[in-house]
């Protein structure tokens, strides 16, 4: 059965999703590995074209079909539209829905039947009514992406039982933007390269090398994100003419040759510039152990740095499940939710970002300080 319950902030920012929590393959440079679906149900016109009623038949269809199909134990409903902005962000920051479906503070076309449903591990998650009508998306800590593929194919099998997507022959799955018609599938992997980040021309290559075999490099949360924390998404970008275990295959091809290169990398900075690099994890300790105000991109480079200096053996103590996790609770929306004052939480509404900022501080200085 599905919990349509309130969400309370706090409980929810403390306790993160069981992929943050748990090792996986090669995740000293892995973080995470995802496999998304895009679907539509026969017989309504695309998100893009939709009016009020049909999307609302959407998701009643939708709402029908996931109490019937529960992801994974207690599966939450969450309704956008009813939903406060710290909300909205918070489940962003989890990767459990995008900007488009949640908006926080940017423009909302304000169309009904918007949701997201997610398991209790947050492991497995289904957007309805963002560019598709469906979105099904699985995570997997580490390099995993036959787990994360095998969960999110189960899930669209069950609901292919349940709803009729818009389906033919000749194309395969009908999708609203066209590089998704086929299979309508999107496979990526989180990957941590602080030091091909510490070297740009190196860096370039993998880039490069990864655009010439068809994949996007986009940043930490995807689409038209920036990278920061030596944290990018490496993604298919065309998914008609070949089947999942191709595309799924392609992308696992290149990822080895970028684990290589990365260690690689790794052990040529602290064999040759091994003052250099000790003196900048060394600041970075320092800075998340006594700054008193620091912005989220200056904390994530910081772990990342941190986190460079413990894969190297430099003592730093943060560790994969650690970076894992504070990479989202130092988000803005976790921040607040974490925050000391309960006042931050009513109406749901951001606070301002200098004290936003001087939260983040203080609870990177319980982590770190001497």
């Amino acid at each position: 059965m599905l919990n349509k319950s309130p969400i309370d902030p706090k409980a929810f920012a403390e306790r993160l999703g069981s992929w943050t929590r748990t090792r996986g393959p090669e995740d000293d440079v892995v973080v995470t590995s995802r496999v998304r679906l895009a679907r539509n149900l026969s017989g309504f016109r695309f998100r893009t074209r939709i009016g009020p009623e049909e999307a609302q038949a959407v998701c009643d269809s939708m709402l029908a079909a996931l109490d019937a199909s529960p992801l994974d134990g207690d599966t939450h409903w969450v309704a956008v539209g009813e939903t406060p902005v710290l909300l909205r962000l918070l489940l962003r920051e989890r990767y459990l829905c995008s900007r488009d479906l949640a908006p926080a503070g940017e423009r909302d076309d304000g169309l009904p039947g918007r949701a997201v449903a997610f398991g209790v591990g947050e492991d497995l998650s289904v957007m309805v009514n963002e560019e598709d009508h469906l979105r099904l998306q699985a995570l997997a800590p580490g390099l995993d992406l036959e787990s994360a593929m095998g969960r999110v194919t189960a899930l669209d099998r069950n609901l292919e039982q349940l709803v009729d997507f818009a389906f033919t022959k000749e194309l395969g799955y009908l999708t609203g933007c066209p590089t998704n018609v086929g299979t309508g599938l999107r496979a990526s992997v989180m990957l941590h390269l602080p030091a091909l980040g510490m070297v740009r021309a190196e860096l370039e290559k993998v880039i490069r090398s990864a655009q010439r075999t068809g994949l996007a490099v986009r940043g930490i949360y995807g689409e038209g994100s920036r990278a920061v924390g030596d944290l990018y998404q490496i993604s298919n970008q065309v998914t008609l003419g070949r089947s999942e275990e191709q595309l799924v295959g392609d992308l696992a091809a290149l990822i080895p040759s970028i684990l290589e290169f990365e260690r690689r990398v790794r052990g040529a900075l602290l064999e040759e510039r091994g003052d250099q690099l000790r003196g900048r994890v060394e600041a970075a300790r320092e800075l998340l152990a006594s700054t008193r105000s620091i912005d989220t991109d200056s904390a994530l480079t910081a772990l990342s740095m941190a986190r460079l200096g413990d894969l190297l053996g430099l003592g730093t103590g943060l560790g994969q499940a650690d970076f894992g996790r504070l990479v989202i609770q130092v988000q803005k929306g976790h921040v607040q939710a974490l925050g000391p004052s309960d006042e931050a939480l009513e109406g749901g509404e951001m606070i301002a970002p200098s004290l936003r900022d001087s939260w983040r501080a203080a609870y990177l200085r319980t982590l770190f300080g001497r």
